[in-house]
C-alpha cells in the first residue's frame, strides 16, 4: 500500500491556504497597534504560503480515491512539523524570539496546546506576536486539520482517514453521517464557547484582547498567557472560575454537547468517561484545598478556588497557574504531579493519556482481580454497556507502554543539560502530555528557556508525537511506512 501523494500534497495546499487565512488575524492586529515590523514579518509569511498553497490545489491533479490510513499518518505528521516550522518565522522575523530552536518550541508549544515557553519577558513582546501565540492554541486544540476536512469533499478527498490520524484519543465518533459536517458543527460550538468566553472576561475587567488571547489558550487548553505571572497577574477570583469553568468544558468530549441538545442530561449521565472525569476534578479538587486550608496557606474559600483552577488546569493539560504551587505543601504537588497522567477525555481539545483509557485500565485491572478469585469466569470489559473488543484493549495497553517509553527516552535525553531530576521528569512528560507546567526549575516561576537548544528540539518532537497520539508521528520512522511513489 503506497501513499497517495498527490491528494497528500493536495491537502498540504489547502492547509497552507487555512495557515495563511489565520496568520491574517494577528496581521490585523499589528495594524491596529502600529507594528510596522510586525506587519512585515506576517505578510513575508502569508502571500507565499497563501501563493504556494493555491498552486498545490490547483495544480496537482489527483483521482477521486480515498485515503488510507497510511496516508493519513503521513499528512497528519508532515502538517504538524511544517506548521510548527512557518509558524515559527514571524517570532525570529520580529526579534521576539530570533534563535531558531526557541522559536520552533514555542510554535510547536502552541500548536499542540502544551503551552511550555522558552521566553522570559512575556509582557514585552509586541501585540501581534502575543496574539499568534493565543491563536496557534486555538487552532491546534480542535485541530486545524478539522477544520479542513470541512473543506475536502470540495477537493474530492475524503478525509476519514485524516480526522483519524490527527483527533487525539483513541476513538473518533461522527455526529452526523458526513464527517465534513461533523467538522463544521464542531467548529461553529468551538466559535461560540470562544465568544462566550470572551464576553464573559470582559465583565471580569478584561480588555477585548486579553479575553481573546485568554479564550483561546483555555478553549484550546494550551495555557499560553500575555503576562510572565500568568492567572496571577490579574488576581481575580471571578477570572479564575471562569477560565476553569471554560478549560473544565474543553476537556469534556465534545461530541456529549450535540448528544445532549438531542437527549438532554443523560448523555452526560449515562457516559461512563464523563462520570469518570467530573469525579477525579471533584476528589482532586477537595483533597488538595484540605491541606491549603489546614496549614493556613489560603481561606477556605480561596483554597477550593485555587484547588479547582490547578487541578482542573492540570487534568485539561491547559498549563494555566493561578498560584505558585511549588510553595504549597508536598502532598499537594503530588496530586498534581498524578494528574500530569490522566489527561482530558476523548474528542476533547486536552492532551494526555484520556480519561476513557484509564477507565479501561481500571476495568482491566477489576477484571484481573476477580480472575484470580474465579478462574473460570467470563469478565468481559464494557464501557457505556458496550464491550471494549480485545484488540482495542491491545491498542491501548500498547499506547500506555509506547507513552511512558517516549517520556522516559526524552527524560534521559534532556537529562544531560544537568538539571535535577524532577525538573527533568516533569519536563519531559509535560511535553509528552501537552500540559505546559512542570516542576522545580520549570514550575510556574520558570521556563524551559533553560534547556540546550538539542533538547529544545528533542521536546518540540515529543509535544507533536503526544498530540498525535504517538503512533501517527512515530510510524513514519518505520522502513515499512515508506514506499515509492505512485
Amino acid at each position: 500500500m503506497d501513499i497517495n501523494y498527490r491528494s497528500s500534497f493536495k491537502i498540504f495546499g489547502a492547509i497552507m491556504l487555512v495557515m495563511s487565512l489565520a496568520m491574517m488575524l494577528p496581521l490585523i492586529v499589528a495594524v491596529i497597534y502600529g507594528e510596522s515590523d510586525c506587519i512585515i514579518a506576517f505578510a513575508q509569511v502569508i502571500v507565499p504560503s497563501a501563493i504556494i498553497g493555491l498552486m498545490l490545489m490547483k495544480l496537482i491533479k489527483s483521482k477521486k480515491k480515498a485515503l488510507k490510513m497510511r496516508d493519513g499518518a503521513f499528512i497528519v505528521s508532515i502538517t504538524w512539523i511544517l506548521f510548527s516550522l512557518i509558524g515559527s518565522i514571524p517570532f525570529m522575523l520580529t526579534d521576539s524570539i530570533p534563535n531558531f530552536a526557541d522559536a520552533f518550541f514555542e510554535t510547536a508549544s502552541g500548536f499542540t496546546t502544551t503551552g511550555s515557553t522558552v521566553v522570559s519577558d512575556i509582557e514585552g513582546l509586541p501585540k501581534a506576536i502575543l496574539f499568534w501565540r493565543a491563536l496557534t492554541h486555538w487552532l491546534g486544540g480542535m485541530g486545524i486539520l478539522i477544520f479542513t476536512i470541512a473543506l475536502l469533499p470540495a477537493l474530492g478527498i475524503d478525509g476519514q482517514q485524516v480526522a483519524s490520524a490527527e483527533m487525539p484519543g483513541p476513538t473518533l465518533s461522527k455526529i452526523t453521517p458526513k464527517l465534513s459536517d461533523t467538522a463544521r458543527y464542531l467548529y461553529i460550538l468551538y466559535i461560540l464557547m470562544t465568544l462566550a468566553e470572551t464576553v464573559l472576561l470582559m465583565f471580569g475587567g478584561m480588555n477585548l484582547f486579553d479575553a481573546l488571547c485568554h479564550s483561546f489558550s483555555s478553549l484550546g487548553t494550551g495555557g499560553f498567557s500575555n503576562y510572565n505571572n500568568s492567572i496571577m497577574h490579574f488576581q481575580s477570583g471571578y477570572i479564575e472560575v471562569v477560565l476553569a469553568l471554560f478549560m473544565f468544558l474543553a476537556g469534556m468530549n465534545f461530541n456529549l454537547f450535540f448528544i445532549f441538545f438531542r437527549n438532554g442530561i443523560s448523555a452526560f449521565i449515562k457516559d461512563g468517561e464523563w462520570k469518570l472525569y467530573v469525579g477525579i476534578v471533584a476528589c482532586c479538587t477537595l483533597i488538595v484545598a484540605i491541606p491549603l486550608y489546614v496549614t493556613g496557606i489560603y481561606g477556605p474559600g480561596d483554597a477550593l478556588r485555587h484547588s479547582f483552577f490547578q487541578n482542573v488546569t492540570v487534568i485539561t493539560t491547559t498549563g494555566f497557574a493561578s498560584a505558585d504551587y511549588m510553595l504549597w505543601p508536598v502532598f499537594c504537588q503530588s496530586i498534581l504531579f498524578l494528574l500530569f497522567f490522566v489527561g482530558g477525555s476523548t474528542s476533547s481539545t486536552s492532551g494526555g493519556i484520556k480519561v476513557l483509557r484509564i477507565l479501561v485500565f481500571a476495568k482491566m485491572v477489576k477484571r484481573s482481580l476477580v480472575l484470580r478469585l474465579h478462574p473460570n469466569a467470563v469478565v468481559p470489559i464494557k464501557v457505556n454497556d458496550r464491550q471494549v473488543s480485545g484488540d482495542t484493549v491491545s491498542h491501548m495497553s500498547g499506547f500506555l507502554f509506547l507513552y511512558i517509553g517516549v517520556g522516559v527516552l526524552c527524560t534521559f535525553i534532556i537529562s544531560f543539560d544537568g538539571f535535577d531530576a524532577m525538573t527533568n521528569i516533569s519536563a519531559a512528560f509535560s511535553c509528552l502530555g501537552n500540559i505546559g507546567l512542570g516542576f522545580n526549575e520549570v514550575g510556574p516561576s520558570g521556563n524551559f528557556g533553560i534547556f540546550s537548544d538539542f533538547s529544545k528540539i528533542v521536546m518540540a518532537f515529543t509535544m507533536i508525537a503526544g498530540r498525535l497520539e504517538l503512533f501517527t508521528l512515530i510510524v513514519l520512522f518505520t522502513k515499512r511506512f515508506w514506499r515509492p511513489f505512485r
